[in-house]
């Protein structure tokens, strides 16, 4: 009677099998299907400007090989390690799962899994990785099915095709480049027998983790494909893992790092695709990046940090340098930190001025000036008298600055620093003249980069097209070229007066031996230090100081923000062809009348900040006890460069 209910308790098992996997074959996908990987979750590879990828999120994947383009010793290795009786099992294999429920009474645990390779498909495409018996005897259900509906070859192709080899490879052509640095379809024997070998552990296997650990376990896949008879004892020997040469990652983790961060935020708001692979195409230029981390690195003081951004003409990001170095601090410079410009915020004062009627040669007042109880003064505490308006920027002078933003109004002069793509608060009080507001890097950089477009606005971009990995167009960059900030005769007189920066004021350490304008930024206690230029088509801002906002003796625009600036830039212009500043433009006739009056009474509802001669805070003695302003007589152009070598801002 028991023997009777043992074939009755079969046989209806055998039915419920058979159905199971009937109906499992019915609901499979087609071949066609299977051999898209989406659901191994979206590939996404960032691109510099030559194509070379220099990172890559989520899983990665090769070109899909057929089983005919898979080398036949890579078929034989996988079969050695994973499966011996692939080719006669109908999916699931009876002699490995009686083998490790031996093992398993022998050790008290279990040690081998006895799934096949089609189960460990069938696990990989549509199951979890739980222990459970349920998710055990599912798995079986389907690899009977995928059995009875594919050929081996198929299985064997999918399974080469989509199993994970660690390091964010997918399939045995993503491993290869990998690891090896070549196409599947080029594996040796040694390195077939380390792919093979990844299958079991691929965290603790890969080559990338412990090259060590993976050479050991390919010998022991060498040896089961001589058990196999796959390969001879000798071939085995001369396939020594050893001498098997891995590929280097030559690109350093924080070479560029800053600049993916602040790229793949903005994918999201330009292409609607979470679930095909794509390509990012940016513009950053690996020349320029690697130029621009070596001049900040070399020409930071010590204990500070540097940040530098390059932009072309239309805004493409072609170098961007965050901080000294990525693996330590991953806070951004150039796009997060805000930090008092200096003096270099006095672009948007004689923008104001240019477009109110100046020009670079107005006679301008340098002269003690009090506004309420402030009283700025220039770095060296000499006053000039009058003296051309070109020469006041080339020098930096302090209270010309101040006196052209009271001229024209520093709400006027607020709204063309946000004109120009300041996204900061601007303040209205005199003080902001001198760059008391903050300001991001990349901001600035933006501003001075639309002057030297001809008052074109830029926008910084750094994802010049988007494409999914079979080379679909999803999006792409278009220049934008209407956005007019100021009239082209005042854009290139101010390129006029930062010119002059360059070739005879503070900035000469950035000459660049052919035209280059720019101007330079340092503030209160040597805090900040700033320079931002451009020649032939391209804007370089550079900003140097400590995190922790303390003063850095020595530290000044003029000096090693100018260096650094020169060192990347002449390099970066070397190829280009040098390109004159336009003179083209003219300004209209103004009508005559007293421009030069100067109105000391902040804008409504402004009250005068008290701060020093260098626009900070401070608390306001009283008048008693200031010291007198000094009044020096006014000196011929020649001598202004011994008095203005350095600007307080």
């Amino acid at each position: 009677m028991s023997l009777k209910l043992a074939i009755g308790a079969f046989i209806v098992f055998a039915i419920a099998l058979g159905v199971a996997v009937s109906v499992a074959v019915n609901q499979l996908p087609s071949y066609a299907e299977l051999i898209r990987r989406d659901d191994l979750g979206q590939m996404v590879r960032v691109r510099a400007a030559d194509g070379t990828i220099i990172h890559s999120i989520g899983p990665s994947f090769g070109e899909w090989l057929p089983v005919a383009d898979i080398p036949p010793i890579m078929r034989e290795a996988i079969v050695a390690v994973e499966d011996r009786r692939f080719r006669s099992h109908l999916g699931v294999d009876p002699i490995g799962i009686v083998r490790s429920i031996w093992v398993r009474i022998q050790r008290g645990r279990w040690t081998q899994g006895g799934s096949t390779l089609t189960q460990q498909l069938a696990r990989n495409i549509f199951l979890s990785n739980d222990r459970s018996f349920v998710r055990k005897l599912r798995e079986g259900i389907l690899a009977m099915a995928l059995e009875w509906r594919f050929s081996k070859d198929q299985i064997l192709e999918l399974y080469l095709n989509r199993v994970y080899f660690g390091g964010g490879a997918f399939g045995i052509d993503s491993a290869s480049r990998r690891f090896f640095g070549h196409s599947a379809t080029e594996l040796s024997t040694g390195e077939a027998a380390i792919i093979a070998g990844l299958v079991k552990a691929p965290s603790n296997y890969s080559p990338t983790a412990d090259s060590e650990a993976a050479r050991g376990r390919a010998r022991v896949v060498l040896n089961e494909m001589v058990e196999h008879g796959s390969i001879t004892r000798a071939q085995a020997t001369a396939a020594d893992p050893e001498s098997v040469q891995l590929a280097r990652n030559t690109t350093a983790p924080s070479r560029t790092r800053y600049f993916v961060d602040w790229v793949l935020p903005q994918l999201d708001m330009l292409v609607d695709e979470a679930v095909q692979p794509l390509d990012v195409w940016t513009t950053i230029n690996l020349g320029m990046q690697n130029v621009a981390e070596q001049s900040v690195n070399r020409h930071s003081p010590e204990g500070a940090q540097g940040a530098l951004i390059t932009l072309d003409r239309d805004g493409a990001v072609r170098a961007m340098v965050g901080g000294r170095d990525y693996r330590e601090s991953n806070y951004n410079r150039a796009t997060q930190a805000t930090r008092q410009p200096g003096s270099s915020f006095k672009l948007f004062v004689y923008l104001a001025a240019l477009e109110a009627g100046y020009n670079p040669n107005s006679m301008v007042q340098d002269a003690p000036i009090t506004i309420g109880r402030w009283s700025p003064r220039n770095s060296n505490g000499r006053y000039m008298g009058a003296i051309p308006m070109r020469v006041a920027l080339a020098y930096s002078v302090n209270t010309v600055a101040v006196r052209l933003a009271q001229e024209v109004g520093t709400r006027t002069v607020a709204d063309m620093a946000q004109r120009f793509g300041i996204t900061t608060r601007v303040s209205t009080t005199p003080a902001m003249a001198l760059g008391a507001s903050e300001a991001r890097l990349i901001d600035m950089t933006r501003a001075y980069a639309a002057v030297a477009r001809g008052g074109i606005g830029v926008t910084p971009y750094g994802i010049r097209r988007v494409t999914t990995a079979d080379g679909t167009l999803l999006y792409q960059h278009q220049d934008d070229q209407s956005r007019v900030l100021v009239q082209p005769w005042v854009a290139q007189q101010m390129t006029e007066l930062l010119a002059g920066v360059v070739s005879n004021g503070t900035a000469r350490a950035a000459a660049l031996g052919r035209p280059t304008a720019g101007k330079t930024g340092t503030t209160s206690s040597n805090k900040d230090g700033w320079f931002i230029g451009f020649s032939s088509g391209l804007t370089t801002g550079v900003w140097m100081g400590r995190d922790d906002n303390r003063a850095l003796p020595g530290l000044s625009g003029g000096q090693a923000p100018a260096r650094a600036f020169h060192d990347l830039m002449v390099r970066a212009v070397a190829n280009r062809p040098v390109e004159a500043f336009p003179t083209d433009a003219q300004a209209p006739d103004w009508p005559q009348g007293d421009n030069e009056q100067l109105f000391m009474q902040p804008d409504a509802g402004e009250q005068p900040a008290f701060v020093d001669q260098d626009g900070n805070p401070i608390e306001q003695a009283p008048p008693e006890e200031r010291p007198p302003s000094r009044d020096d007589s006014a000196r011929p152009e020649d001598a202004v460069r011994e008095e203005f070598e350095e600007e307080a801002y």
